[in-house]
């Protein structure tokens, strides 16, 4: 199977995502927040880093309920047409 090539905007979004869970996270530990979600730290960690930019919908819904975020939230904060989307991550 090939899998077609990510758009620089899907990179982006990748980037956002790993970026607000890396900040919610806050000190809990990759592993803790992992084993939380059912995943692998090494699957955290490639989300986290945008190494794995288009994770598989109910991987973001085991992690998002592992931190408390909704899944609203995850997709305002993660898109780049929101125009205080980058404010945001960075609070």
């Amino acid at each position: 199977m090939v899998r077609t090539p990510l758009t620089p905007l899907e990179r982006e979004r990748g980037e956002r995502l790993g970026t607000l869970l890396r900040q919610a996270r806050g000190d809990r530990s990759m592993v803790e927040v992992a084993a939380q979600a059912g995943l692998s730290a090494e699957t955290l960690r490639k989300i986290e880093t945008g190494r794995a930019p288009t994770p598989a919908f109910f991987t973001v819904v085991a992690i998002a309920g592992a931190l408390g975020l909704s899944l609203d939230e995850l997709a305002v904060l993660c898109s780049p047409l929101e125009p205080g989307g980058a404010e945001l991550l960075s609070a």
